[in-house]
């Protein structure tokens, strides 16, 4: 029988990311696993370096404290849900920290939300859930948001 001890979930605080949580939170009582939660977590100062513009040194460091704020707020109310919760913060690209921090903590299982990308942009970039997909060495879930009627 499949066994996971640990269970990652990348979550941006959308929709899909609620939803994926919650089949998480589902999946680590019944097989009473432990989640790792994981924000990346985006400051790019490249993109206002043509504009002669320059961001304070304080401003990744408050950036990087609201995120941890608020995915505190998301472990915490998974915690209160009777399972055990960590808390995952990078700077990183999303489909390159996912893979990477899933196999740095030892995860089981990846359980993210997926969004759709249309057109020419899905071509040339795909779409995260789809390189976690195609690198990560553990299995992955993704977990649609139901289309509202």
């Amino acid at each position: 029988m499949v066994s996971f001890r640990k269970i990652l979930v990348p979550v941006d605080f959308s929709d899909h990311s609620a939803r994926a949580l919650d089949l998480a939170v589902e999946l680590a009582a019944a097989f009473k696993a432990r989640i790792e939660l994981l924000h990346c977590y985006q400051v790019s100062p490249a993109a206002l370096s043509p504009y002669g513009m320059v961001l304070p040194e304080s401003f990744d460091r408050e950036v990087r404290e609201a995120a941890a704020r608020r995915l505190g707020e998301w472990r915490d109310k998974a915690s209160a849900r009777g399972v055990e919760v960590g808390a995952n913060l990078s700077s990183m690209i999303p489909s390159l920290a996912i893979p990477d921090t899933a196999a740095e903590l030892g995860a089981d299982l990846i359980v993210m939300g997926t969004r759709g990308l249309s057109g020419l942009k899905h071509v040339l970039l795909g779409s995260v859930a789809e390189r976690v997909l195609r690198t990560a060495a553990c299995p992955v879930l993704t977990v649609k948001v139901e289309a509202k009627a």
